[in-house]
């Protein structure tokens, strides 16, 4: 199970943090994400972090967003900083354990407007 937090309404050059904490807590998870899902538009990957060593982003959001996991523990954050209209979705927090289960989060709305 997944539970986010941390969406918002914010204006455009603003900051949001977004968390996500997957249980049980003695999952294993190796590999963990960020999506996220425009009106009218597909889900596209935004972030991820491998254990909690290799991040990547999507170029859109490199410089601007910031993936992080503490090692060891089931949850990650995003920070994103000078948040751009184009920015606004809803954004998912996806697992994947290293014995092969995935999950998805329900989806926390992140709406960037003056």
């Amino acid at each position: 199970q997944l539970v986010e937090s941390g969406g918002g309404l914010v204006q455009p050059g603003g900051s949001l943090r977004l968390s996500c904490v997957a249980s049980p807590r003695n999952l294993d998870i190796y590999y963990m994400a960020w999506y996220r899902q425009a009106p009218g538009k597909g889900r596209e990957f935004v972030a991820s972090v491998v254990n909690a060593d290799f991040a990547t982003y999507v170029d859109s959001v490199k410089g601007r967003f910031t993936i992080s996991r503490i090692n060891g523990e089931n949850t990650v954050s995003l920070q994103m900083n000078s948040l751009r209209p184009e920015d606004t979705a809803i954004y998912f927090c996806y697992i994947q354990a290293t014995e092969g289960r995935t999950a998805w989060g329900q989806g926390t709305q992140v709406t960037v407007s003056s």
